[in-house]
Parts: C-alpha cells; sequence; structure tokens
C-alpha cells in the first residue's frame, strides 16, 4: 500500500508533497513496511496547534504528531494490509527548527517523519532506554531515506533531561 501526503501548509513549495512521499517510501521499506498504508499532513502551526490541545491537551504548536490507527479500536486488524495512521508535520516549525540547526527544511522534515512514523509503529521516548532506542532506529531511518545522521535532541537539552525531566514538545496522539 503507497504512503499519502497531503498538504494544506501555505508557503515552504521547496518541498513538494512527492518529495516527501519518496521519504516515507524509503523509511516504510527500511522497516519492511511497504505493504502498510501511511498518510502524512503537512501544516501549519495554527493548524497542529489545535491538534495538539485537542488530542494531546497542549496548548501549543509543536513539530510532529503521531495518530497511530492501529491502537484504535477501529476495525483495522479485518484488513488485508497494515494501515499504520497519520503523521502529522507543521512546516511552520520544520523550517524554524531547520534554520536553527542549520540544515535544510528536507532534512528536518526528513528526520520528523521518521520520528512520527517511529510513534505509529509502537515507539516512544518516556524513559532514557526508550529515548535511546528510538532515537538510535531514528537515526537508521533517516539514513536508509537518505539523510544525514544527526540526534534529535542538541546537546545542551540532553544535559538538562539528565538533571530533570523534560516537556516533551511532540508526540504520539490517540485517535
Amino acid at each position: 500500500m503507497p504512503s499519502y501526503v497531503s498538504r494544506r501548509a501555505p508557503g515552504s513549495a521547496a518541498l513538494p508533497a512527492r518529495r516527501v512521499k519518496s521519504l516515507a517510501d524509503q523509511m516504510l521499506r527500511a522497516l519492511d513496511l511497504e505493504s502498510a498504508e501511511l498518510s502524512v499532513l503537512l501544516t501549519s502551526d495554527s493548524e497542529i496547534h489545535e491538534l495538539n490541545r485537542v488530542h494531546r491537551g497542549k496548548d501549543q504548536p509543536t513539530d510532529v504528531l503521531a495518530f497511530a490507527l492501529e491502537e484504535a479500536d477501529t476495525g483495522t486488524e479485518e484488513l488485508p494490509f497494515r494501515v499504520l495512521g497519520d503523521v502529522v508535520i507543521s512546516l511552520d516549525t520544520a523550517e524554524r527548527q531547520a534554520k536553527q540547526r542549520r540544515h535544510q527544511l528536507v532534512d528536518e522534515v526528513r528526520f520528523l517523519l521518521a520520528h512520527g512514523l517511529l510513534h505509529l509503529i509502537g515507539y516512544d521516548h518516556q524513559t532514557d532506554a526508550e529515548e535511546a532506542e528510538m532515537d538510535a532506529e531514528t537515526k537508521r531511518l533517516v539514513e536508509a531515506a537518505g539523510g544525514p545522521n544527526r540526534s534529535k535532541t542538541p546537546p545542551a537539552t540532553k544535559k538538562k533531561r539528565e538533571a530533570g525531566p523534560a516537556s516533551r514538545k511532540h508526540g504520539n496522539a490517540r485517535r
């Protein structure tokens, strides 16, 4: 089954939906999930803010959300293929983060897509061990989709996390 990419964000014409679809397909192949269905929504801060508020109770925009369809009681177990769910990426936030991290928008979206996709298949980062496992798998997917090897969390943030709990800016939402 294919991946589907929808775009509801103005601007960001530098990153065509077909490029994001190609990234998603490469990641699905790397996970041996070529027959799975995945939906990706490229949107704005205002829309992801609303989704984050409604589904996670966080009244702020975020970079990526993952809505796992398989976790919901949707009857997907009766389908002849696997439906993973939706990854929602704010292009506004992705553009800001790309500038802050001094890399291209496509690299930031590639990373956010990998991160969201891993949430859909059950990865999480609530503990240090989970975070290390998810970070390693994210790097593998990013590289499989032609991207650079980088860590999501800048070193300064990782040091703060060791000292105490960190607030998560993005996350896995339930349907």
